[in-house]
């Protein structure tokens, strides 16, 4: 199963972003989604699971959760956006949810992905607008039973 890992878009849905969301099954979004109407675009691509973060307003407070338990291909999964833990890191996204095998946050816009014990902690990064001296990412999952793989990949220019 082929799944895009989506944080931090602040309401900006970079058109070199399209090409890497052909393809996969199911998009997975850790929140600061900005409108609501970003969800419906990234829908035509795949489902789409996202919650809420920090910077989102009510109306994605009200129609999202804050953290998203899902299972795909017997992996339990959790989303959230990390701002309950302050400054979100692998180890405490990873002890926050000890009894899953992959944790997805954002919040920090620094792309990770991490072993933590049984957890395997990934945060893509920001597909949204550029901050800091960070360049934007997503990341791509491949989940089969009984293995998970994760890479991040930069967003690049389409010229």
């Amino acid at each position: 199963m082929k799944i895009a890992i989506l944080s931090d878009t602040h309401g900006f849905l970079r058109p070199e972003l399209f090409p890497h969301l052909e393809g996969v099954e199911e998009i997975l979004h850790a929140g600061d989604v900005g409108p609501a109407g970003l969800l419906v675009e990234l829908e035509a691509f795949a489902p789409v699971t996202a919650v809420w973060g920090n910077t989102d307003g009510f109306e994605l407070r009200h129609r999202l959760p804050e953290i998203a338990h899902l299972e795909r291909n017997d992996h339990r999964i959790v989303v959230m956006h990390g701002h309950q833990l302050g400054m979100p890191t692998p180890e405490t996204v990873a002890d926050a949810h000890p009894d899953v095998d992959l944790v997805i946050f954002g919040h920090t816009h620094r792309p990770v992905i991490e072993q933590v014990g049984s957890v395997l902690a990934v945060n893509p990064g920001s597909c949204g607008p550029r901050r800091f001296d960070l360049h934007p990412t997503l990341a791509l999952a491949h989940l089969d039973p009984g293995h998970i793989e994760v890479e991040v990949i930069e967003i690049r220019s389409l010229e």
